[in-house]
């Protein structure tokens, strides 16, 4: 990479902290992690809980079921609707610190060029770990549909043509 690519990347990079994104990152864990811990609570509840023994009433099978829904409800935003939630706030977060790198630099041509680089020339890993995606400037996974939704860095081809369009600007 030259000069000016570089110059892209590690505005990128320090637009990540500029724009605080690993406490925005705590925050969408925080709370898909909460609404885990209310599922388990629920189910627990559920799962445990003597409604029946003392009832005098024929609310508690009510109760037990009602904790029973809002467990399985809470369990499926957390284990499904969560990650995704988490995943696409990751990829507008890569487009805002493409955006704010541009503003730093005033060149969307030098960012544009390194992910251009990235895509073509970068060899992908043997056996990329998922669990590190978000430490990379660009998915070292190269996703299907399903991988698509769960990606944490918007296709390098979406980045590119918005980086153009802002090129304009300048």
């Amino acid at each position: 990479m030259d000069d000016k690519e570089l110059q892209g990347v590690m505005a990128h990079e320090m637009a990540h902290v500029k724009n605080y994104d690993i406490r925005v990152s705590t925050i969408v864990f925080g709370l898909v992690s909460a609404i885990g811990l209310l599922a388990d609570f629920a189910i627990r509840m559920a799962f445990y809980s003597n409604f029946n023994r003392d009832s005098r009433d024929g609310n508690a099978a009510a109760i037990q079921l009602a904790f029973w829904a809002v467990g399985i409800v809470a369990a499926i935003i957390a284990w499904l609707i969560g990650p995704l939630v988490s995943a696409a706030v990751s990829r507008q977060r890569e487009y805002l610190a493409d955006a704010t790198s541009v503003d730093m630099t005033r060149y969307p041509e030098g960012l544009a060029s390194a992910l251009d680089k990235l895509g073509q020339y970068g060899r992908p890993m043997r056996r990329p770990s998922k669990s590190m995606a978000h430490m990379y400037i660009s998915d070292p996974v190269k996703p299907g549909f399903v991988e698509r939704m769960f990606s944490t860095h918007p296709p390098i081809g979406a980045r590119i043509e918005r980086l153009k369009k802002m090129g304009g600007a300048f």
